[in-house]
């Protein structure tokens, strides 16, 4: 591949997060130690990315923002430390940092009153940090309250029929007679606020958040159509209260994501919804690295289906493929066929199961195994 080697002298590697095992950056740092093990002449850049979901903020600090640390609400209750991410007016907030699963005790779950009470006071603390534009990236949540316990941090106020405010969760909206969205924070009028996620999902029905994300969140079949009579309603309270767009929304694309929560933001926070990957490339600065790039690396843990569908490293090949950059992708498990990588633009993904067949053991050394392989992808595409 001398042609090859002669072009791509310029890697950039835009890498989601191997899920349990390595964080975008690290994968970055393996692939980067690979490449020049092999070609240790050709430039390398790295712009860790995410697509709204867990890893996020980690992607936005490694792109130069500040790292912001406050102790909220965690999804049982109970105190944590969750982090958010601040440059120049521009906050990144992943609502996994409050709400996600990872914060669960192993083993313990709570689908019916698990709250997303700790994203709001997220969302609040980048306000009193002075963002004018917030990213609000939704996923890997341990919640299905639509969004009820976000809104209740920054001032909505959601009564049953004798006037007491309902309980955490999802369960409890079942009960909600009334909701006043009037005491929400006023800042939140001049924020730009932008819903980043890379689920399409509606809140309710056979695609909505209990029925397709409930069980991974505990929830049991009887859980299920609890959550979902529950978020049915919450929504016709919505609608009754701030009008006939709250049930539209109900509808709308993203409405459905972590457990919810994209409604509460759509219909509270005046949030726009964006796929998740577009926004994140945006914000940490893809388009003028991808200018500079004669090749591109991307990958996530694993390459499947799903990733074809707004994950990281297909908004990332669509990129690149429309600046005519080429892609070659690494992870840790390939199940897509090459006719489904070139259709997503990416010319040839590796997979450290190739190398490791052993699942167990490729995830408890996947660094070591990544580095290898992306020596492979160097004498592949870059030596002489």
């Amino acid at each position: 591949m001398a042609d090859a080697a002669q072009a791509a002298r310029h890697v950039l590697i835009a890498a989601d997060k191997f899920k349990g095992s390595l964080t975008a950056v690290q994968v970055a740092q393996r692939v980067t130690a690979g490449l020049h093990r092999v070609a240790p002449e050709v430039t390398v850049e790295s712009v860790p990315v995410a697509d709204g979901g867990d890893g996020t903020v980690a992607a936005a600090v490694a792109a130069g923002f500040e790292r912001r640390e406050v102790r909220v609400t965690g999804p049982l209750g109970e105190p944590v430390t969750a982090a958010y991410a601040l440059r120049e007016g521009t906050a990144v907030v992943e609502m996994a940092e409050a709400s996600g699963l990872q914060l669960l005790p192993e083993g313990v779950f709570a689908p019916l009153t698990s709250t997303t009470y700790g994203s709001g006071e997220v969302i609040a603390a980048a306000l009193d940090a002075g963002a004018r534009s917030i990213v609000f990236g939704v996923g890997g949540s341990a919640t299905t309250d639509g969004g009820a316990g976000m809104l209740s941090a920054l001032g909505a106020r959601f009564l049953d029929a004798d006037g007491t405010p309902v309980g955490p969760g999802g369960g409890p909206l079942a009960t909600v007679a009334s909701a006043d969205l009037s005491g929400l924070d006023p800042r939140l009028a001049d924020v730009e606020i932008v819903l980043a996620s890379d689920v399409d999902n509606p809140l309710t029905g056979p695609k909505g958040a209990p029925a397709v994300y409930g069980p991974q969140k505990g929830a049991t079949p009887e859980d299920v159509a609890e959550l979902d009579a529950a978020l049915a309603h919450f929504a016709k309270v919505l609608g009754e209260s701030v009008g006939p767009q709250a049930l539209e929304y109900a509808q709308s694309p993203g409405a459905g994501a972590a457990g919810g929560i994209g409604f509460g933001a759509l219909v509270g926070l005046g949030a726009s919804f964006r796929p998740g990957i577009e926004v994140m490339l945006d914000v940490l600065g893809f388009a003028p690295a991808l200018a500079r790039a004669t090749l591109v690396i991307t990958g996530e843990g694993s390459l499947d289906e799903q990733t074809l569908h707004g994950k990281a490293p297909a908004g990332v090949a669509a990129a690149a493929r429309a600046a005519g950059v080429e892609v070659i992708a690494v992870c840790g498990r390939l199940a897509l066929a090459p006719l489904d990588l070139g259709r997503a633009g990416i010319r040839r993904a590796y997979a450290l199961t190739d190398v490791e067949p052993d699942v167990a053991r490729c995830i408890a050394e996947a660094g070591p195994i990544l580095e290898d392989v992306a020596a492979r992808i160097g004498a592949d595409f870059l030596s002489a």
